[in-house]
């Protein structure tokens, strides 16, 4: 008798452990695949942005691992708020129209890059302060220059119809890692980056990327 209860409990437990594994099989890959689509999208929007700019000339004046983890800080919190609304966005409108949208908002982020971006008076001040804690003041820098920016609305357009917890950790890595670029770049050649050629490339990737949603979800529209 024991020992029929205790097979039965081991089959259930069995059962449980099973389809736990399961789905967590599932999600995984999921998830990864989010975190590799976001990390490429915004390393690409991020390339010639002005937080490039203003991450080589806080570069001068702190150390290197102070404004990376500065620019880790501000990125992963504007970032979560970014996934909050886009995920909420998803959440009411039907995935076609979804990617349609977001096929569009890539070509305009295509101009935006072509057009470049700077460093206004009051960015170059911000960065030249030395006062206070170095990461804070490149924290706030960073959360201020990012609201509105272009790698927002491309994390809340991915966020819309992918894994948000992929897309949060993917537009995070993918932030730092073009920053850090940067960074080394900037120091290593005197902060003198090929501007334009940065600018036409990271165009032409947003370009492909809205191409390609754009016809894909009209696809499936008129299928």
């Amino acid at each position: 008798m024991l020992v029929r209860r205790f097979r039965t409990r081991s089959r259930a437990l069995g059962f449980e452990v099973g389809e736990t594994f399961g789905i967590a099989g599932r999600c995984v890959p999921i998830m990864l695949g989010s975190v590799a689509l976001s990390s490429a999208a915004i390393f690409v929007a991020e390339l010639g942005d002005k937080s490039q700019l203003l991450a080589m000339t806080f570069a001068t004046r702190y150390r290197w691992w102070q404004v990376l983890l500065g620019i880790t800080v501000a990125t992963a919190v504007v970032h979560a708020l970014s996934v909050a609304l886009g995920f909420g966005l998803g959440e009411l409108m039907p995935t076609e129209w979804i990617a349609l949208l977001a096929g569009v908002a890539f070509l305009f982020f295509a101009a935006w890059t072509l057009r470049g971006d700077h460093l206004t008076e009051d960015d170059k001040r911000k960065a030249s302060r030395k006062f206070g804690s170095a990461v804070l003041v490149v924290t706030l820098a960073f959360f201020l220059a990012e609201l509105g920016d272009k790698t927002m609305l491309a994390t809340v357009t991915l966020a819309t119809h992918h894994d948000w917890l992929g897309i949060w950790i993917g537009s995070t890595v993918g932030m730092v890692l073009a920053d850090a670029l940067a960074i080394g770049v900037g120091l290593l050649l005197g902060r003198h980056l090929p501007e334009k050629a940065i600018r036409y490339g990271a165009s032409a990737l947003f370009v492909l990327f809205g191409g390609w949603l754009i016809i894909d979800s009209l696809l499936v529209l008129n299928g």
